[in-house]
C-alpha cells in the first residue's frame, strides 16, 4: 500500500457584518464569485450592478490581505496570485423592527434585514498523485459491482392509466 500525504489547505477569511441589506439580495453577488480566482472575482464584484457589489468586493480584498498578513507573520508559503474563493456565504444578522404609518391612524410594522458576509478564500493545491501503485496479484480481476435492479413503478402507473 502507499500513503498519501494529505496536506491541510490554509483558509483565510474576512467578515463585513450589520450589512444594511437582506441576506438574499448579498447571496446574488455571493454566488456569482464563489469558486472563482480571487482576480475573477474581484473584477466580477467590481462590475457587478448589484447594491452590494462593492461592499463584497472590499470584503475580498479583506481577505486576500489577511491571507498575505498570516503568511509573513507565520512563515507560510502562500501564493497570492493561486487563491480562489472557497466559501462566500451571507448569514442572517439582527432585525430592526420599524413601524410605518397606516390609514385611519394604524400602525404597520415591518422588519430590516441585516447580513452577516463572510468571505473565505484558499490556495488552490496540485492535486497529490501516489507514485506507487498497490500491486495487484496474478489472476485477479476488478471487483464485480452489484446493479441494483431496476424500478418497475413507472411500468404500473402507465398500465394503469
Amino acid at each position: 500500500m502507499s500513503k498519501i500525504a494529505v496536506e491541510k489547505v490554509r483558509e483565510f477569511r474576512a467578515e463585513a457584518r450589520f450589512q444594511r441589506t437582506s441576506p438574499q439580495k448579498a447571496k446574488l453577488v455571493l454566488d456569482t464569485i464563489k469558486g472563482l480566482r480571487v482576480e475573477e472575482a474581484l473584477t466580477t464584484a467590481h462590475f457587478s450592478t448589484k447594491k452590494l457589489g462593492p461592499v463584497v468586493e472590499k470584503v475580498l480584498r479583506s481577505a486576500i490581505q489577511n491571507a498575505s498578513y498570516v503568511s509573513q507573520e507565520q512563515g507560510l508559503d502562500v501564493d497570492v496570485d493561486n487563491l480562489y474563493v472557497h466559501t462566500a456565504v451571507a448569514n442572517e444578522g439582527p432585525r430592526m423592527k420599524r413601524i410605518r404609518p397606516a390609514p385611519m391612524g394604524r400602525a404597520f410594522r415591518y422588519q430590516r434585514r441585516l447580513a452577516h458576509i463572510i468571505v473565505t478564500v484558499a490556495e488552490k493545491k496540485a492535486p497529490v498523485v501516489a507514485t506507487k501503485a498497490a500491486p495487484v496479484a496474478e489472476g485477479a480481476t476488478a471487483p464485480v459491482v452489484k446493479k441494483s435492479a431496476a424500478k418497475k413503478a413507472s411500468a404500473k402507473k402507465k398500465a394503469a392509466k
